[in-house]
């Protein structure tokens, strides 16, 4: 290959480098303990009551302690639990809140290691951040300059008992209500169905014309979203708040500074949400109303014992009509980011899906993930049970779609290859005529109908469908927990073989998984299939090295992809170089030769250069 191809490889690999080396998760900090792989000792939940972030927690919020007397009370707390399909959610009348809601399908990543498996606390999801005992609050300022919010306030429920079970096709509603002596009410009036995720929220407002200022009174959810992954550095770089306006989604991350960002946004508000890896609590108004907003605050806060988190504050702001009654409505999602869930409710929920960007392409690679490839991975599971034979025909369909184009490209760099030779005479022969080694080798490539890009372009044009492969594959829920075989018990995390007990540098790798050294073998025998010239021996090892080391952070389901891609390409591209019809270089006719890219720009090249030497050469006139 000629240096422009080189070159052209060499940018490819730079570009592909930095991308992966900025998206790479960073490995949590050790412990002080070290634990065997082989058997794994009994983790405990994550405390998320920590002192560190009851602190975050006080000075995101910035509220007063001071709660009217006019809207305080001291009641026994009184908890509420409600069982359905998919949720055991606990109410709490201490400001009338979600308290607790665990996820029935989706587990704990800890739970096959705890003894009591039967434990349906230690095992499954739990998605509100107890910080503060529950959210979904109802805040507003009186007229007084008074401060209030509802978490701070007793409701009365107007059930009598404590737990309460929905059927499938069911729904239970309970209101919670607060009043004074001056017979000012708040409503909040929670249904839940038997088979959804989504909860419907009232909240009613009477006698609080005279209350209210400022035509406004916020619904909140303050505490963020609980972190519910082993790996909480790699879940905190998924995690965002973000509004959806104007069918446009604007999300909202916080600097890895610890510095407070806080975004206020104004006019019809569609939802506002906050989300972690795999998890997602979204507040929507049944009817958005163009006097409305929505506040984001966020902060990233370094955690003694897990790492990097972090914690965001969301509100809904509801104009007051200043009437005597007022009721709104409220659509509350709390559950999976699983697409063709969020879809179903026809509330652009499913802009939330994180399926990555690059370099300002998410034009391009989110189409490709949203209809082609999710569509086709989740129907292979219909009738392919294992996720991780999924991904082995998922990655063999793939290469098949890509075949036209790696075909080109292997063909293209097999001729080049057998060219090599022919061109190392030209330096030879012309070797103090660089100019002149350049066209001849354009000229070569005309006579055989080799394009010198032709190996390049089809990659190109595959890396959107790559990119996008590695964006699904990094948060696709589908694969979550889900195992394969042999050592590989989790398709979302890595595949960790053994603990090397300190930090390769650079890299910041700590433990060595199965998955990304089969990786970079396929990926060193690809390159020893392609490259022929001397000059790039380096890169045939460096490469692999490099991407190997990478890959050991990475969730062994995007390794087996990847490792099965390389592997079907190592077969296509044996049996491409096998093949009797590309055998040997045969001029092409002359009638038929086209001018490549390159060779045009070498004669335009030359045309200015001999313009500027005819110019030169012309004599001078004088003037007298």
């Amino acid at each position: 290959m000629d240096k422009q191809t080189t070159l052209a490889f060499i940018l490819i690999g730079i570009i592909l480098v930095v991308w992966l080396y900025i998206n790479s998760p960073e490995p949590q900090p050790q412990q002080t303990q070290t634990t065997d792989t082989t058997q794994v000792e009994t983790p405990k939940p994550i405390d998320v009551k920590a002192e560190t972030e009851k602190q975050v927690r006080e000075d995101l919020k910035e509220e007063t302690d001071e709660i009217a007397s006019a809207f305080s009370s001291n009641k026994k707390e009184r908890i509420v639990t409600i069982d359905t399909d998919l949720a055991k959610i606990e109410l709490t009348s201490k400001g009338a809140r979600i308290r607790k809601y665990y996820l029935k399908e989706h587990n704990t990543w800890y739970y096959r290691n705890i003894e009591d498996t039967s434990n349906f606390y230690d095992r499954h999801v739990q998605l509100v951040n107890p910080q503060d005992g529950g959210d979904f609050n109802i805040v507003f300022v009186t007229k007084e300059g008074e401060y209030i919010n509802t978490s701070k306030i007793d409701f009365d429920p107007d059930l009598d008992n404590y737990a309460y079970t929905v059927a499938t096709d069911d729904s239970l509603k309970i209101t919670y209500e607060y009043s004074n002596e001056k017979n000012q009410l708040i409503r909040k009036i929670f249904t839940f169905y038997g088979n959804n995720y989504a909860s419907k929220v009232d909240v009613e407002l009477e006698n609080m014309d005279d209350v209210i200022s400022n035509y406004r009174y916020d619904v909140e959810w303050a505490n963020g979203i609980n972190f519910v992954e082993q790996n909480s550095e790699d879940e905190a770089n998924y995690a965002n708040a973000s509004v959806y306006s104007a069918e446009e989604q604007i999300i909202v991350e916080a600097d890895s500074d610890g510095e407070v960002v806080q975004k206020e946004f104004n006019g019809k508000i569609d939802w506002v949400g906050v989300k972690n890896k795999y998890f997602a609590i979204i507040i929507s108004p049944d009817i958005p109303n163009d006097r409305g907003g929505a506040i984001i605050e966020g902060q990233t806060i370094p955690h003694p014992q897990y790492g990097m988190r972090e914690y965001y504050n969301t509100s809904l702001k509801v104009p007051f009509n200043n009437t005597r009654l007022q009721k709104n409505s409220f659509n509350l999602y709390m559950g999976p980011i699983d697409y063709d869930l969020l879809e179903s409710y026809g509330r652009s929920y499913e802009a939330l899906f994180d399926f990555g960007s690059f370099f300002g392409l998410k034009f391009i690679i989110r189409p490709i993930s949203e209809f082609i490839l999710l569509p086709l991975f989740k129907f292979l599971h219909t009738f392919i049970p294992n996720y991780g034979f999924v991904i082995i025909v998922f990655s063999l369909i793939i290469k098949f779609a890509l075949y036209p184009l790696t075909k080109q490209s292997y063909k293209s760099m097999k001729k080049m290859s057998m060219l090599q030779p022919k061109i190392a005479e030209l330096k030879e022969k012309y070797k103090d005529d660089p100019q002149r080694v350049q066209k001849e080798t354009m000229n070569m490539y005309s006579t055989y109908g080799i394009n010198p890009m032709g190996g390049c372009l089809p990659m190109l044009l595959q890396m959107p469908i790559l990119i996008a492969l590695w964006s699904l594959f990094n948060v696709a829920i589908e694969i979550r927990h889900e195992p394969f075989m042999f050592w590989i018990t989790n398709l979302s995390a890595p595949d960790v073989i053994y603990d090397i007990g300190f930090k390769i540098p650079l890299f910041g790798i700590d433990k060595i998984t199965g998955l990304a050294p089969l990786l970079g073998i396929t990926m060193f025998f690809q390159q020893k299939m392609t490259m022929k010239d001397p000059s790039q021996k380096a890169m045939v090892y460096m490469m692999p090295a490099m991407f190997t080391f990478m890959f050991m952070g990475f969730p062994s389901g995007l390794n087996l992809y990847y490792f099965m891609f390389n592997l079907f390409s190592i077969v296509q591209q044996n049996l491409i170089n096998k093949s009797k019809s590309d055998g040997e270089l045969v001029p092409v006719d002359k009638s038929k030769r086209k001018k490549g890219f390159m060779q045009r720009m070498t004669e335009a090249a030359e045309k200015q250069q001999k313009l500027q030497k005819d110019a030169q050469k012309k004599p001078k006139k004088r003037k007298f």
